[in-house]
């Protein structure tokens, strides 16, 4: 047997080469100060709640036919480890029930974090035509913990069927939570948020801001590629703007040194988190407590089977904790 691992060394040994180029200047890597890890604790408190695993499952799908057995995968893994779960669009079922089912997930889910999503657009109608109730109905009959408002002005131009905003996302958001006692978490949908717009929402009584940051999905870039070349070619550099979850991350820690105590104090870090890695990097850089939040990872492997996907959260879980044993954050690093 150990002869049989040395021949697999050796013809490994190539392919196994690294280059500078490639190194992870993120971390500073610590192998004295631990050792391997066991039953490493992970939990904390968020939203609430008590997460053991710091991974969000971002919002993405619903009433689609297949969501129906994706959703259901996903929340059994956040009942199983001890995840959040955030649904796609909740606007099919705000007055028609017939795809109910799709977003129905309280019993599956258990007590871990369960939230409701609608788009802005969706908000501004409801509040113009003195209907919001229609929300609280909404989060009350799903047995969600609140509400994930998406904020979409640039997939809302680009989409052909898309809404125009009549006023601004923030006179919107300070108008819903003028009227509703709903908790409530903000989210863009794939190029993240300014400074300027980070400081108004930190300023906002908040349960969370999600990123949904620029890197990952990109659902004005999607509503491009449906539209004609014409078009495609005048709208496409729009694609392209955005804030990075690294920026983001940035963004806010400058804000805190310019006011200490935002009104609120909870990130999910979304968008371009590729890896454990990535999300074990940017949560331990913000000084806000948060977790991180993976989508198209996610959605792949739901897709799949719910064996798949279990195998998929493991991985990560494994990879957090090996992380947290030996991965210091380099303050030298930049990037």
């Amino acid at each position: 047997m150990n002869t049989d691992r040395k021949l697999e060394h050796i013809k490994l040994a190539l392919e196994s080469q690294t280059k500078l180029a490639d190194q992870d200047r993120r971390f500073n890597y610590e192998p004295l100060l631990a050792a391997h890890p066991e039953n490493t604790d992970l939990s904390f408190q968020f939203l609430g709640k008590t997460l053991r695993t710091p991974i969000w499952v971002s919002s993405m799908t619903g009433g689609t036919g297949v969501a129906l057995s994706i959703n259901r995968n996903i929340a059994r893994a956040c009942r199983e480890f001890g995840m959040g779960m955030g649904l796609g669009s909740c606007r099919k079922i705000l007055f028609d029930k017939t795809d109910w089912a799709d977003f129905d997930f309280r019993n599956e889910i258990g007590d871990q974090p369960f939230w409701a999503n609608l788009g802005v657009a969706q908000i501004e109608e409801l509040l113009a035509s003195k209907n919001i109730q229609a929300v609280v109905d909404l989060v009350g009959e799903l047995r969600a913990d609140g509400l994930i408002v998406h904020v979409n002005p640039l997939q809302e131009w680009f989409q052909p069927e898309g809404n125009r905003l009549k006023q601004s996302p923030l006179q919107t958001i300070q108008q819903l939570l003028d009227q509703v006692s709903l908790k409530v978490i903000i989210k863009e949908v794939g190029q993240g948020f300014g400074p300027e717009s980070l400081r108004q929402l930190l300023a906002l009584p908040l349960e969370a801001i999600e990123f949904g940051a620029y890197g990952g999905t990109n659902f004005s870039k999607l509503e491009m590629l449906r539209a004609d070349q014409q078009k495609l070619e005048a709208s496409l550099p729009f694609a392209f703007v955005g804030q990075s979850a690294s920026q983001m991350v940035d963004s806010v820690n400058q804000i805190l040194k310019e006011n200490p105590n935002p009104t609120c104090r909870q990130l999910i870090i979304s968008g371009g988190i590729q890896n454990a890695l990535d999300g074990y990097y940017l949560t331990s850089k913000s000084q806000l407590p948060a977790v991180f939040g993976m989508a198209s990872a996610v959605l792949k492997h739901a897709s799949e089977s719910y064996e798949s996907l279990a195998e998929f959260i493991e991985n990560q879980i494994q990879a957090l904790c090996l992380a947290k044993a030996y991965l210091k954050i380099n303050p030298d690093y930049h990037g």
